[in-house]
């Protein structure tokens, strides 16, 4: 057989259920799905292929999948830093979005989103925000894979000027995007209980079931959204959600902080998936979520960046590290987080959070070909020992050689191959001059 691209020489991290390491592994790809994976012996020849990439010696892996950010809000990175969430949110990010986004800097604000991405290994995310058509149409540019919800608010947004349609807008997103790209998956996103009424969240999860999406929310993220919850409902924010319908199989709840031990069963029962957003918990404050339980209790978890504006990158080495640290401080216990959990968070973890496992986040044949490959030629890389311990405290995104999606090459040697980032930054920096000067 002749193979479309083959990866040679380097150490295969598959994220398999067994977590198999391969040193000095064969990954060979036909059209978009991994053909064949296995040790290449001293003295075999590679297979024939189209094309081929010498790893270097560095280390092979799927994609990281980021599962939960607001891609457009690049275009607000460090707008409103050291706020309190309230503040941030009402005082500032809400007002910029009604002021600045549009289809034209959405679409600029996404692209460069994508470049940011793919030059940090990134693959595949899953995206929530308004005028999302222009959101999806980017990313099919990039060629990034992405599992993207209009956003849904009880209040005038961008591209829904009318709170009346904001289940028309969604279901109208759905319908065009679902089955028209292998990479994009539509979902339906919920900014949060406390800006949707409850019918406008059992009509949004009501979509979403109709078609069997991913239903979006941010739930428990703060401490006074659990105050306001127990005072308007006398419940907390993920018994409310249940108490709605909410809660099953195909939710993603996002952040999840503020947890009793009742949520943390619920949640189980339920069989809801979470995204862990570190960084962006630890920028607001809102505090750290109780992972290690989460993960006891057998809750999907997947980790994610959120949007530039409450963390300023779309880095998932940099929220592996935080991630890795943060909860064994919490927990006052070394082994919390270990390497390799962190690393299936971010791989595997992330898949099944937004639904796409089956598809990717790990290196197995007969799945998508999603491979990013880390040069480890660096003294902050030397020596290695442990892979997962090395991709996880050691390696960083700037150390991203090359980045594979659905078998087509879209970095090269650090060079993205399907957007003009040069041009990207200029237009994206002549919106943040604009929006400086009608601050």
């Amino acid at each position: 057989m002749r193979y479309d691209l083959v990866i040679h020489n380097g150490t295969l991290v598959t994220v398999n259920e067994r977590f198999d390491i391969i040193p000095n592994g064969l990954l060979c790809i036909k059209a978009d799905k991994i053909e064949r994976l296995e040790p290449l012996t001293p003295h075999q020849s590679l297979p024939a292929a189209s094309e081929s990439i010498d790893a270097g010696g560095g280390l092979v892996l799927p994609g990281l999948v980021n599962s939960h950010t607001h891609l457009p809000m690049t275009l607000f990175r460090g707008l409103a830093d050291d706020r309190p969430l309230d503040i941030w949110l009402n005082k500032h990010i809400f007002p910029a979005e009604n002021a600045h986004i549009n289809p034209e800097n959405v679409r600029w604000g996404v692209l460069l989103a994508c470049a940011e991405m793919l030059l940090a290994g990134t693959t595949a995310c899953c995206d929530g925000y308004f005028l999302e058509d222009q959101v999806a149409e980017a990313l099919h540019a990039s060629g990034m894979r992405a599992v993207l919800a209009q956003g849904v608010v009880d209040f005038p947004a961008p591209g829904v000027p009318d709170p009346k349609d904001n289940i028309n807008v969604p279901r109208a997103f759905v319908s065009k995007w679902l089955n028209r790209s292998p990479l994009i998956t539509p979902s339906v996103f919920c900014h949060s209980a406390y800006t949707c009424s409850s019918e406008t969240l059992k009509k949004a999860k009501a979509l979403s079931s109709e078609t069997g999406l991913r239903f979006q929310i941010h739930a428990a993220e703060t401490q006074n959204e659990y105050r306001q919850m127990q005072h308007d409902h006398n419940t907390t924010p993920i018994a409310y959600l249940d108490r709605l319908g909410l809660l099953d199989e195909n939710t993603l709840l996002v952040h999840c902080v503020w947890l009793d031990e009742a949520d943390i069963e619920l949640i189980a029962s339920r069989k809801a998936r979470i995204t862990h957003n570190p960084e962006s918990n630890a920028k607001l404050a809102a505090g750290i979520a109780p992972v290690s339980r989460l993960l006891k209790a057998g809750i999907v978890l997947g980790l994610g960046t959120d949007g530039c504006a409450s963390n300023n990158n779309l880095d998932l080495f940099h929220e592996m590290d935080i991630a890795a640290k943060i909860h064994k401080v919490e927990t006052n216990d070394p082994t919390t987080m270990d390497a390799k959990t962190v690393v299936q968070l971010a791989t595997i973890g992330s898949a099944r959070a937004i639904g796409l496992d089956h598809q990717i986040g790990s290196l197995e044949v007969g799945k998508q070909a999603d491979v990013i490959i880390i040069d480890n030629r660096k003294a902050h890389q030397t020596p290695m020992y442990h892979p997962a311990s090395h991709i996880v405290y050691s390696a960083k995104s700037t150390d991203v050689r090359d980045v594979v999606v659905a078998g087509r090459v879209l970095v090269r040697d650090r060079n993205v191959l399907s957007l003009d980032v040069d041009q990207i930054m200029t237009e994206v920096r002549k919106i943040a001059d604009h929006i400086k000067a009608n601050r």
